[in-house]
Formats: C-alpha cells, structure tokens, sequence
C-alpha cells in the first residue's frame, strides 16, 4: 500500500529527520527532506506530494504556517505534525487548522507507523475517489443507455443525490450496483469518501473488524490500532455490498450504529461520532432474504428508505449495441488504436443472448475481442461459442424461408427460437424453463441436446 507514497519531511533537526526518513523507507516511501518550511514550500512546487510530515517548531516558518501555506496554495494531501509532549495544544489548534494527526516525541515507532498508513491510505482512496467522480461527472462515467428503465434509474440517481437518505439498490450480479452507488455519491456534495465494502468476500469474523476498527490487544494478532471502515467513511459514503450474506448479528450492530450515528472499536470502550451515508446492495429478492433469515427485517426497512432496482441486461436489448460499442472504444483506446465497428451478425448475435453475467459479461466479451481482432471491424469469428448458438427469436411466419417450405425445418428453427427465449426469461434455470415451454423438464433436455443447445 505504501510503496512508491512520497512523503516529505519538514524540520530542522537533522537527526529528527533521519529517524523518520529510515521508518519512511523502511515502509517502501520515496522521502524528501527540508530544513524549514520555506525550503519544505519551494519543494511541494516542483514535486506532487502524498503526505507531509512537520515539526511545529522551526525557525522562519512554523509548521503552523507551513500548514496555513499548504492550505492557502489548496494542496489537499494530509499533513502530520510532530510536537513535544508539553506543546500538545499547539498540536490541537494545527488540526482545526487541518492538521491530519499528530505524534509526540520522543516517537513510538509502532504508533508513529499507524498513524502515517492510515494518513497514506485516506490519501489514496481520496485521489481515488477524486479520479471517480470527475468520471462519473463526465455524461454520467461508464452509464451507456436510453432506454426507458435506465432513463428512470438515471432520474433517481439525481433525485437521491442530495438527500441523505439509506439507498438499497437491488439487481443481479454484472448490472452495476456499484457504479450506482458511485453515482448517488457523487451527486449527494459529501465532502468524505465513498469507501465499498463486499459482504461476501470477506470471513464473517474479519468482516466486524474491517468496518468497525480496533484498537491494540482488542484480540490475539492485534498488534496496532487500525482505523475501520465506519471511521474511514466518515462525512462521506459506506457501500455495503452484498448486504444480505452478513452475519445477523453484525447486522444488528449496524442498525445501531445507523441509529445512533456511533461507533466502538473493537476492544474500545470509547464511542466514536461518525457521519455517514449508508448504500446497501443485493444480487438476492431482500423481501426472501427478510423471510429467510438472511436479512432482518428491521435493517431492511431501515435501509430501503430508497430502493433502486437495476433491470437485468436481457431486459434493455435496445442498450446491447451501445454498450458493446462503448467498451470497444474503452478497451480499444487503452490499446493506442482506432475505432472498431460492428457487423450487423455480430450485433444480432449479441442482442439475441441471455446475457447471464450482465453488462460485466459483456464488457469482458468485448475486451475478449478487442484482444482477438487483427483489423478493426468485429465479427462473429470473435465471439465465444455460447454466444454463436443463440439465435434471435422469431415468429411463426418469420420462421420459414419463402423460397424453402420445408415444413420440418421451420419447426425446428421455432422450437429452437422459443428454447432460447425461455432459457433467456429463465436466466438458464431449466425447470423454470420447462415451466414457461408447458413440456417437462425430460422433454426440454432431449431438445437442448438436439438443437446443441446444452
């Protein structure tokens, strides 16, 4: 995390500064060394900086005004400031100034380290989130779509922006939850970040820690304080992807913590204010979730002040070209090239598929192409097989060829139109499928088989 951070130290004391430069480097940085603030300015001016660390004390520029300077010039990156145990008001009033932290000599190595990862990492997901929202900002980021239900999504998304309501944006796996939440975030004007979390990658008995924090000794392998997710949202925004796959009982701390605006470190006894807006997301039916056990149903209606419900990709075809369009230019552009196009083979082929993986399928599909293609038109010798046996669904008349009555033939390109249709409606399930046919499960494999389909 810390590799290749650049981190400069200000102060007037060369032994000072040599302590932190080999704890700095120790940790991956690149530091950079001045013996006041004036020299400590003119630096900043020739070389982008990640973290400042100053002594308070020093001749011709304190590290007040240092800090006052940096403030002025609107350099956002955190600034540390380093005091005598007797001088820790001063240290107090550098933080109303905008001061990060600050640390007390003589320095304990293992909380001075915790206090820069902590100011590097709230570094890093700013400039990330600074990168996001200035792409969101542009048309919407990677939003491609007209028709009618992504026009509403698009309307809630403004709508929602301002307000500090709970969102729980809902919709299969691949139809850009997160890219929603995103949205909502950088529309709503909060000042903190927007920091994602996935429910279900992380071991329920990591996932308390990773959002809650905690302090040294708090459990065996504790080793230092680390600052959670809660704290790290703070006047921002905290995506709680995945919701439903939390384990009840941290689902109950949460609604406290919604309620109450506060939050205890593990290990801790001192609440700590946090203001933050909570998004919650699920690939899942929440009302079966609620129903299952998986979701308590406090919590849900806590956090579905506003549901946003994503349309899965087989039901906005109309977008299919555009999106695919889109991410040709995307990956195409990251390859130094020019503009690809699309047969009108390719095109059919992609609106006629189920699309199980949604809008990620999809993108992957067409990086998949990009790679593959030698010209800059894709055709079908580019798509994977799934994809060629899908054909669009067709009518009865449609079905057969004028000049070719062949009657056995035209069935077979019916029944073969309708099995993809209802494989589609069904996201592959096949007794669903069976069901929307009227024929059994039995019957329906039989033809998958006949038709290549399996």
């Amino acid at each position: 995390m810390l590799n290749g951070s650049r981190v400069l130290i200000a102060d007037d004391e060369a032994n000072a500064r040599r302590i932190l430069e080999i704890l700095l480097r120790k940790l991956g940085c690149e530091v950079f060394s001045a013996a006041d603030g004036l020299a400590a300015l003119d630096l900043v001016r020739e070389t982008p900086i990640d973290l400042l660390i100053t002594d308070l004390n020093m001749p011709g520029m304190s590290g007040l005004e240092l800090l006052a300077a940096m403030r002025g010039n609107g350099h956002t990156f955190p600034v540390i400031v380093v005091t005598a145990y007797g001088t820790v008001e001063t240290a107090v009033a550098a933080m109303k100034l905008g001061a990060f932290d600050f640390i007390i000599r003589p320095l304990d190595v293992e909380q001075v380290e915790m206090v820069i990862r902590r100011a590097l990492e709230v570094r890093r997901v700013h400039q990330e989130n600074v990168f996001l929202r200035d792409e969101m900002n542009k048309d919407w980021g990677e939003f491609v779509g007209q028709c009618p239900a992504m026009q509403k999504i698009y309307e809630l998304i403004r709508q929602a922006g301002p307000s500090k309501a709970s969102i729980f944006i809902i919709g299969e796996t691949g139809t850009g939850k997160e890219l929603v939440a995103r949205a909502v975030h950088s529309q709503s004007g909060r000042r903190g970040l927007f920091v994602p979390i996935n429910c279900a990658a992380i071991p329920a008995d990591i996932l308390e820690s990773e959002l809650f924090g905690y302090v040294r000794g708090a459990f065996t392998g504790a080793h230092k304080d680390r600052i959670g997710k809660f704290e790290l949202a703070h006047e921002g925004t905290l995506f709680l992807d995945e919701i439903t796959e939390m384990n009840p009982s941290l689902q109950a701390k949460l609604l406290r913590v919604l309620q109450e605006s506060r939050i205890d470190r593990l290990g801790s006894n001192q609440s700590i204010e946090v203001d933050i807006r909570i998004i919650a997301a699920t690939n899942r039916d929440p009302l079966g979730a609620v129903q299952a056990g998986r979701l308590r149903e406090d919590l849900y209606y806590r956090i579905n002040v506003l549901g946003i419900q994503l349309p899965p990709l087989r039901e906005r075809r109309e977008d299919i070209p555009l999106l695919a369009r889109h991410f040709l230019k995307k990956y195409r552009r990251s390859l130094g090239g020019g503009c690809f196009t699309l047969s009108n083979e390719v095109a059919q082929a992609l609106s006629a598929y189920a699309w199980p993986g949604n809008v990620r399928e999809l993108e992957n599909m067409m990086e998949r192409a990009v790679v593959l293609s030698q010209g800059l038109e894709i055709g079908v010798r580019h798509l994977p097989q799934e994809i060629l046996i899908t054909e669009l669904p067709v009518t009865v008349g449609s079905a057969v060829d004028d000049e070719d009555m062949d009657l056995e033939v035209g069935v077979a390109k019916l029944e073969k139109s309708l099995l993809n249709k209802a494989l589609g409606q069904s996201v592959g399930n096949k007794a669903k499928a069976a069901r929307l046919l009227k024929i059994s499960e039995r019957t329906l494999w039989y033809k998958l088989k006949k038709y290549g389909l399996t």
